[in-house]
């Protein structure tokens, strides 16, 4: 089950909290968007530079490239001049806006900054700022038995290994200041919850180290407060934790197994994984722990939710007992079912990206794993990154500045 959902042999189930299902379901499946199309004319630009920035424009999911000389909604048109670089918009024949950019230091990190400067000015209403310097985290097999927390770009390249222990360390989540990731340390008495800078050097401490299981992390977008599943008494139950003063608070208790919490985008609701109804599915809950919801979702389990900002759960479910997991994703302000994948293999653990329409995830094909990035508007499927190894658990950065 994905994620370790079954931590315990645990699988009888009695709800112990008020239980309501929430409005009607409808199943649909996704139907793709266009983008704005662009051409991009590199004038004398470094080779190295012109070919960064196409490249982000590429993978940031925003537009569509066509050939030059084709018809297009946006052209660029960009000019080196020494150390700097004038770039201008046109729409049709008429420039629209243009900028001039320091290019004296590294090609790649120019690039993203002259892609989200695009970005901010043509979608004036996505919020994202330093979006192309988003950072996606994720777990790789390093050797048998072991694993450990990596970062890549948004387009796979630049891979940075964060952890360096010799035992698994898996289910990163992201701070909300992006400075910091908080993951599962599994050690020899049970498994810690542990935070990491991501700068170098690189500072770790414990947040968490109860008896038995600590897993499942996830920091609520204030900084304040982690949601987290823990088994202090052999039960496997969700709690919220303090990470700036003392606080605890147990939300669910029983026999039930649950996981994979994540918080909603104004720190008042959580979602996560139980199987109180048997089979694992999907339930909100006020961060106190009440007024417990169960979503409706597609096929006979919902597992590893995913909250984006703008009111959508992405969740790995099955259509059948014996299917691969596909994803789907649930909009909570029209209460409607989209299945969003397509490709073969099975698609698991979805996390969003800042601009509320893509997530990033695992896919599984003829017994081997790679990351994906599917948008949820287009429907488009590219593969993010593929190694000599097993990958697992992305997790997408909130846009960082710098």
């Amino acid at each position: 089950m994905i994620k370790r959902f079954f931590v315990l042999a645990c699988f009888a189930a009695a709800a112990v909290l008020p239980l309501t299902v929430t409005a009607r379901e409808i199943v649909v499946r996704k139907k793709a968007q266009a983008n704005p199309t662009f051409t991009f004319s590199a004038g004398n630009l470094q080779a190295d530079l012109s070919s960064n920035i196409q490249r982000f424009l590429a993978v940031c999911g925003w537009f569509d490239p066509v050939q030059p000389g084709r018809e297009a909604d946006y052209t660029l048109k960009a000019a080196g001049n020494g150390n700097s670089v004038d770039l201008h918009v046109y729409q049709g024949t008429q420039r629209i806006t243009g900028w001039r950019f320091n290019a004296a230091g590294n090609a790649r990190e120019t690039a993203k900054i002259i892609v989200d400067t695009i970005l901010k000015k043509l979608f004036e209403d996505l919020d994202v700022e330093g979006f192309c310097r988003s950072r996606i985290a994720f777990c790789a097999q390093t050797s048998p038995g072991i694993r450990n927390i990596f970062t890549c770009d948004i387009d796979g390249g630049n891979i940075e290994q964060i952890t360096n222990y010799a035992t698994l360390n898996v289910e990163p989540c992201w701070s909300p200041n992006g400075k910091t990731i908080c993951f599962s340390k599994y050690a020899k008495t049970g498994i810690d919850i542990v935070e990491t800078t991501v700068a170098v050097p690189r500072k770790s401490r414990i947040l968490t180290s109860f008896r038995g299981i600590n897993t499942g992390a996830a920091i609520s977008p204030d900084g304040q407060y982690m949601a987290v599943i823990l088994s202090p008494d052999r039960q496997v139950d969700l709690y919220v934790l303090g990470l700036s003063r003392k606080y605890q608070r147990r939300l669910t208790r029983g026999i039930a197994v649950e996981a994979s919490p994540c918080w909603s985008p104004d720190g008042k609701k959580i979602a996560f994984v139980s199987d109180r109804r048997g089979n694992p599915r999907i339930f909100i809950a006020n961060a106190d722990g009440s007024n417990l919801t169960m979503l409706p979702s597609v096929g006979i389990d919902a597992v590893t939710p995913s909250w984006s900002g703008n009111g959508k759960i992405a969740y790995a479910t099955r259509t059948s007992r014996y299917a691969n997991y596909a994803l789907a994703v649930y909009d909570l302000n029209t209460q409607s079912n989209e299945i969003v994948t397509k490709g073969k293999g099975s698609w698991e653990s979805p996390g969003w990206a800042a601009d509320n329409r893509q997530v990033v995830c695992k896919r599984t094909l003829n017994g081997k794993s790679s990351l994906w990035i599917v948008d949820t508007r287009t429907g488009r499927e590219r593969e993010l990154l593929r190694t000599g190894t097993e990958l697992f658990d992305p997790a997408w950065s909130p846009c960082i500045k710098r």
